[in-house]
């Protein structure tokens, strides 16, 4: 089993900080601040083209692209970038409760014949009932996972290229069909760590996907879904969600990660666990455990740093280290059964070109990677602590990017 490596499109905006952009900013869309935040990026297409075709060039599978009232539309984003691209697979997320399922199923298979098979999906139920309300959903937590469920089913029947009926709680479905399936029908990324969520994942999921909790965690998370799955008579994939901070040398990782730390007041730390503790999600609920909202003693695993959790939703932890410590992090989750990492950085262009040059070619090394893609800054040696993709050791400056 090798390793997938897959980066993230940050469509609400990027910048040099782990100060949310949407909480204090447009997220850069409108060029107006709220309240002072430095180094805010816009997620203008020019940029998410850099990092997708950055992304591509260093090897990464595919790309995350998040949902929600602060990003940009993640299906209109991601077949806008395909067009710039060749082998980049798109990782969409989107949430079954705003959308037909005949309708999603019609429009995953549109969108794989436009990108030659590039459509991963990503499901996201919904842990926030004040986000879900924004769009027009009013179920409960655990009944979002049940109408997840009905969704799933009535996608993959509709896939079959054959009338699909189908009759629930939440779908009334007579007919239902994609004229013409997708081709191959698009991996469903899934994830939830409450007990509504776990059924939902061992019928319907590819690959069930964690926030990067220590490893003895995701291990119990993992023998969970395992043996759901193995109730139903399915086999299940394994993948992780993590942010990394990989240097040349573990000082200078940690130095980084420090320089985030230090960019943070308590008022805004305050104020983001204040926000966070109110979500419904157990995942959300176990990423805020991990730190009780306190600076202090963040590396909660080797290389494991919760830092970006106290001001960040979702995904909350980062591998920070050398890139052979990186790697040894991402070897030991994959000992445990992790198939698929989802990665992500600060800023997002210059981390994918950490990642890309340092670890990428460690994993290859230790027979985790099919093959290494070919650069010409491979080798290069990182200047002014800057990575060797930038040149002179400036910052890489986006047009319509602050």
């Amino acid at each position: 089993m090798t390793v997938h490596l897959h980066w993230f499109l940050p469509t609400g905006g990027d910048g040099r900080t782990l100060v949310d952009r949407h909480a204090y900013t447009d997220g850069g869309i409108k060029r107006s601040r709220i309240t002072p935040v430095t180094g805010v990026r816009a997620p203008d297409i020019e940029y998410l083209i850099q990092i997708a075709k950055a992304a591509e060039q260093l090897g990464f599978e595919a790309v995350l692209t998040p949902t929600g009232t602060w990003c940009e539309d993640a299906w209109l984003t991601t077949v806008a970038l395909a067009q710039h691209t060749e082998r980049l697979k798109f990782l969409v997320a989107f949430r079954p409760g705003v959308i037909s399922p005949t309708l999603a199923a019609q429009m995953a298979a549109t969108y794989q014949r436009i990108t030659r098979g590039r459509l991963l999906l990503n499901v996201v139920t919904g842990g926030d009932s004040t986000e879900q309300r924004r769009f027009g959903d009013h179920l409960d937590h655990d009944r979002r996972y049940a109408r997840t469920s009905e969704f799933l089913s009535v996608v993959r029947g509709v896939w079959s290229g054959l009338p699909y009926d189908f009759h629930g709680e939440h779908y009334q479905v007579e007919g239902g069909l994609t004229a013409l399936p997708p081709d191959p029908l698009p991996e469903i990324f899934f994830g939830g760590s409450s007990p509504a969520a776990g059924p939902v994942a061992a019928d319907h999921a590819d690959v069930y996907l964690t926030w990067g909790e220590p490893p003895a965690q995701v291990k119990q998370k993992i023998d969970w879904i395992r043996g759901l799955a193995e109730e139903r008579g399915r086999t299940v994939r394994f993948g992780i969600r993590l942010h990394t901070i990989s240097r040349d040398s573990s000082r200078e990782a940690w130095a980084t990660a420090d320089r985030l730390l230090g960019d943070l007041d308590a008022e805004t730390i305050a104020a983001a666990q204040q926000a966070l503790g109110k979500s419904e999600s157990v995942g959300q609920q176990r990423m805020l455990a991990l730190h009780n909202g306190s600076r202090d003693g963040l590396e909660i695993s080797p290389n494991l740093w919760a830092g970006v959790g106290l001001v960040r939703g979702g995904a909350g932890t980062a591998l920070v280290g050398s890139h052979a410590e990186v790697a040894d992090r991402i070897e030991e989750y994959h000992d445990l059964g992790v198939e698929h990492f989802v990665l992500s950085g600060y800023p997002h262009l210059e981390e994918a070109y950490w990642f890309g040059e340092g670890v990428t070619p460690d994993l290859a090394a230790r027979g985790l990677l099919p093959t290494v893609p070919a650069s010409p800054l491979l080798g290069v040696p990182a200047v002014n602590g800057r990575p060797a993709s930038a040149p002179g050791g400036a910052p890489l400056l986006v047009g319509g990017g602050r």
